[in-house]
């Protein structure tokens, strides 16, 4: 039997650094925190709101999604996991997301972000109120971003093509 995501050794870590760097930042916490990790990444992946992550490349690939944002994507974690960050938006809001990424990156966080992005299958909905933070490691570098949000909605097709 596989294995769930959220319980490999190198996501239960993912997990933590996501937790301690969204507590470094916000000085606040994403969930309620237990002893044990492999718990909190359970928790995590469990959650009703939506969390996501990329890594540092120059052209950031997404690493870490939770159910909810697998759902929200329409992508199994092995899709989800091999796709670029930017394309997460379509080519017009690329821009302003761009532009939002540098902000958090400079200041550690980005509060009260908006923005449309689409799924893999082409559905289109509008994220309100999404937290981007910086990852850092427990060395203190910068090993990502994330973001996480709790209010979405679906937009109209508009003539998109599935």
């Amino acid at each position: 039997m596989k294995t769930a995501q959220w319980n490999e050794p190198r996501i239960v870590q993912w997990s933590q650094w996501l937790l301690d760097s969204y507590r470094h930042w916000t000085g606040k916490e994403l969930i309620e925190r237990v002893d044990d990790r492999s718990q909190q990444a359970q928790t995590l992946f469990e959650a009703s709101f939506v969390v996501v992550s990329h890594g540092v490349e120059p052209d950031p690939i997404l690493n870490y999604g939770n159910q909810t944002a697998l759902d929200l994507w329409e992508m199994s974690w092995e899709q989800f996991s091999k796709t670029p960050s930017r394309l997460t938006a379509e080519p017009d809001d690329r821009t302003e997301r761009a532009r939002m990424l540098e902000r958090a990156k400079l200041y550690g966080y980005f509060d009260g972000y908006r923005g449309v992005r689409i799924s893999s299958t082409g559905r289109r909905f509008l994220v309100e109120q999404a937290l981007i933070w910086n990852v850092i490691d427990s060395a203190g570098s910068l090993v990502g971003q994330a973001a996480t949000f709790s209010q979405w909605s679906n937009l109209s097709w508009s003539g998109e093509k599935n």
